[in-house]
């Protein structure tokens, strides 16, 4: 069975513990090579990971001719940069959400990604592509909750670490980005359509510059969404969604564990709350699966970047738009 050769643009976290390993589960992944600006960060990952080569500036990695995609967790004002040296040197790009630092570079690298129609690129919003989240969606669009009318969804951690890139506004830190954008996906995802009007607040943290509380309404006309995402909160998530006739809760809707079956609960009217379990499974190893399909099978990746976009212009105009908190 035909396989896609990967490369991963930087020796980042997520992808040494969570995406690399995963894609490594997948039918259709080969991780061929990493890349680091420090030689022995990316030796040592790739000895880790069983990496085969590896190279000491992203450069060098964008001219291996026998890797084909490319997978870019690097901090988020690196990604539209990296992302059009990726195009350009005819790689297909999954790139780390947010994707860009604002709706300006989002849409500017929509219209870079057209000049290279043969090429694939993607933001990787791996939740979407959980049986959890698909079955949610289906339950939602076949009205088993009758009229979607609104979103609940809620994201925090902790963090006040001032060397984290989250911390760091010149890298596009806070929370909004970095998990809100989470919240304002789903949203999106679910109503199937834009929000017509948004409001809310933000804290933003007075040592680090970043935004470290806020709490958001989208309001899609027919209903709305409401969301709480931190920083310096104490870790949690969870996602309630309500119509006219029914409910959905989902448990662990963001960081779906690789190891453990997840859960989601339906009540319909005033029926007993069913309980539906999902099949172990990751999430990354399904992304990576579904990327690497649409290379092979020229196919449209499962979510346009133009929905990138969208979601940017959300985000901009929260803070645009949302008051700040005051002390």
């Amino acid at each position: 069975m035909s396989k896609i050769s990967w490369g991963i643009l930087s020796t980042a976290k997520i992808g040494i513990e969570k995406v690399i390993p995963a894609m490594q589960q997948s039918k259709y992944c080969d991780i061929s090579a990493i890349a680091s600006r420090d030689y022995d960060k990316a030796k040592a990952a790739a000895d880790k990971l069983n990496i085969p080569k590896v190279y000491g500036s992203y450069e060098q990695l964008l001219t291996d001719p026998d890797i084909q995609a490319i997978y870019i967790p690097l901090p988020n004002h690196m990604h539209v940069p990296w992302s059009v040296k990726c195009l350009e040197a005819g790689k297909h790009v999954l790139c780390e959400k947010p994707a860009a630092m604002n709706v300006t570079e989002a849409q500017e690298l929509l219209e870079d990604s057209k000049k290279y129609p043969n090429l694939k690129i993607m933001e990787a919003f791996m939740y979407r592509f959980h049986p959890q989240w698909q079955k949610t969606k289906q339950l939602v669009t076949n009205g088993k909750i009758g009229q979607l009318k609104t979103i609940q969804s809620f994201f925090s951690y902790y963090n006040i670490d001032p060397d984290n890139i989250r911390n760091k506004s010149e890298y596009g830190g806070g929370g909004l980005m970095d998990i809100g954008c989470y919240c304002i996906s789903l949203s999106r995802f679910l109503f199937g359509t834009e929000p017509e009007k948004i409001s809310g607040i933000i804290e933003y943290d007075d040592k680090f510059k970043v935004d470290s509380f806020a709490s958001g309404i989208l309001d899609f006309g027919n209903g709305t969404s409401s969301f709480t995402c931190s920083t310096q909160l104490n870790p949690y998530q969870r996602v309630n969604i309500l119509g006219t006739k029914g409910r959905i809760e989902i448990e662990i809707p963001f960081n779906a564990p690789p190891d453990k079956p997840c859960r989601i609960f339906l009540q319909e009217g005033k029926k007993d709350i069913e309980e539906i379990v999902f099949e172990i499974c990751d999430q990354y190893t399904i992304q990576g699966n579904l990327f690497s399909q649409a290379i092979l099978n020229d196919s449209q990746v499962p979510t346009p970047l133009e929905d990138a976009v969208a979601n940017m212009k959300v985000i901009d105009t929260f803070f645009e738009k949302a008051k700040t908190c005051m002390d």
